[in-house]
């Protein structure tokens, strides 16, 4: 007898060109690998060369088809840019959780570009992925010099 497969966990990033989405998916999804799930992520840039909307969806679990995320199946959406929450909102399933820029005291940023990984730190305590695995991971996709803001950034979300 196979074991029912567990629906994938769908969380989209969603902002505009320059604000970390890419990034921030990045890292999530680097998270969810090596916690060992199949992971699938997708992109959709609009003008984002040019601050135009940015998504990235980030699809895991143990089967995954698609990396696209169906219409209103948003079990988490991260959106880094205030302007897109209501642009992006339907993307949520009922129930599912909206994390925004309004969940991060900006005043405690160490730099206003660290709010992808504030955010992250907040997405991260939904997770029970070890705390070492989203530290390693931002180590990893960010130059050295970043790392004490970045560390501030996630404990920030995290604890906040």
């Amino acid at each position: 007898m196979s074991a029912t497969p567990i629906s994938p966990i769908n969380v989209r990033f969603a902002g505009l060109g320059g604000t970390g989405v890419i990034r921030a998916s990045d890292i999530f999804a680097d998270v969810a690998f090596r916690q060992g799930h199949t992971v699938k992520k997708a992109e959709v840039h609009g003008m984002s060369q040019r601050g135009g909307s940015v998504q990235s969806d980030v699809r895991f679990g143990a089967e995954v088809h698609s990396p696209m995320i169906p219409d209103g199946a948003c079990d988490f959406l991260v959106v880094l840019e205030p302007t897109q929450v209501e642009v992006v909102r339907g993307g949520l399933r009922p129930g599912g959780v909206l994390l925004a820029p309004a969940d991060i005291p900006a005043g405690k940023l160490p730099t206003s570009k660290a709010l992808n990984v504030a955010l992250l730190g907040r997405l991260s305590r939904h997770f029970d992925f070890p705390e070492q695995a989203w530290r390693a991971s931002l180590r990893m996709h960010f130059n050295e010099k970043l790392h004490a803001a970045n560390n501030q950034a996630f404990d920030l979300g995290r604890n906040s």
